[in-house]
């Protein structure tokens, strides 16, 4: 089993080097390797995990996607970042955020989607994240865009939302692929309409295995192995038991979609194939060819080359390399129908609690 960080390799911007080192310890690189205590060890200590992803990931994932850690759909023609906003607006306008509702976004990431969820809905959102380098980075970043009036960032565990800001104190909650990091959906779930106002609503974009993967199926299996070492998730599970989590806690589910199943011409993800004559801009170019081979390449090299210099801690060019590993799985499973990131529901809590 990895080690959890407990030492005090904490730099200014709140990254911990040995978070970054011992993260792509709690995975088996060789699945027939992998068993169940993995799997539970990844469970326990999924701060250490998402922290360690994400304290050696997020410099790249800015680098090469952009503010908003997250996929959506394309229309022909459509500019990569105008998609990424859209995407935003979609949930919003799903959800019916008004004016001057108290809005919580779960897993936050540096902030790109509640910067613009906020702008486009003129709500106040609050984000909560467990990882102290996002946390500073979004604060940073909407400062410099005039808005940290409206929008506020907190450091927070999303298993421990009612503890933090207390039960009713939100008129609406979302999260954009940030929940499947959870230790447990009924858990997280439970946590989300704890903090809700009776009646208040809560829209998600989930990360699942889709109702066609079947984890007896060897292939299956790596293909979610992958993505979950890629991607900082302590394991994947199907979108069925996603369902089954917001049912179980006691959401009322008024809308629920695929949208990965939408017969689009563009799939959501085409930037991770790395092809850069599939661009729909000629803005998009470069995000495009980062991951293409030689776009890797570079990355490799230059990765390594400036961690030798000490210009970012150690331990990141390795976690660099599971984002190759999980930009093929992303790939693969789309092109499988195996994974979606972008099953979308939207729910209710109740008026009154039965």
């Amino acid at each position: 089993m990895a080690p959890v960080a407990t030492d005090s390799s904490a730099q200014a911007d709140g990254r911990v080097g040995k978070r970054i080192e011992n993260y792509t310890g709690f995975w088996q690189k060789d699945l027939n390797k992998e068993g169940k205590a993995d799997t539970d060890n990844r469970v326990e200590n999924y701060t250490d995990v998402i922290n360690g992803y994400y304290d050696g990931a997020t410099g790249l994932y800015e680098f090469g996607w952009a503010a908003s850690f997250h996929f959506s759909r394309f229309y022909k023609g459509e500019g990569f970042y105008a998609s990424l906003a859209r995407h935003e607006h979609y949930l919003s306008a799903q959800m019916k955020l008004k004016p001057g509702m108290r809005v919580l976004d779960v897993g936050c990431g540096v902030g790109g989607p509640a910067r613009e969820i906020a702008r486009f809905s003129d709500v106040n959102i609050v984000g909560v994240n467990n990882n102290d380098f996002q946390v500073g980075r979004a604060r940073k970043y909407t400062k410099r865009a005039g808005l940290e009036k409206q929008v506020s960032f907190v450091v927070g565990d999303f298993m421990k939302l009612s503890e933090q800001f207390g039960e009713n104190s939100f008129d609406a909650v979302y999260a954009i692929e940030a929940t499947v990091h959870a230790p447990s959906w009924e858990g997280v779930y439970s946590e989300i309409k704890k903090v809700l106002k009776p009646g208040g609503v809560f829209g998600v974009y989930e990360w699942c295995m889709t109702d066609s993967w079947d984890p007896s199926n060897p292939e299956h299996r790596e293909l979610a192995h992958a993505i979950e070492i890629g991607n900082g998730i302590p394991v994947m599970r199907p979108l069925k038991k996603a369902r089954e989590a917001l049912l179980n806690v006691g959401f009322e589910i008024e809308h629920e979609e695929d949208l990965a199943e939408r017969p689009d011409e563009v799939p959501w993800y085409y930037p991770l194939e790395g092809d850069i004559f599939k661009a729909q801009t000629a803005w998009d170019l470069l995000t495009v060819w980062r991951m293409s081979r030689s776009g890797r390449f570079v990355t490799h090299h230059g990765l390594w080359f400036i961690e030798k210099l000490g210009f970012v801690p150690k331990g990141t060019w390795e976690v660099g390399e599971t984002l190759k590993i999980a930009g093929d799985a992303l790939v693969d499973g789309g092109q499988k129908k195996l994974f979606t990131p972008m099953y979308l529901v939207i729910c209710r809590k109740p008026e009154e609690e039965k």
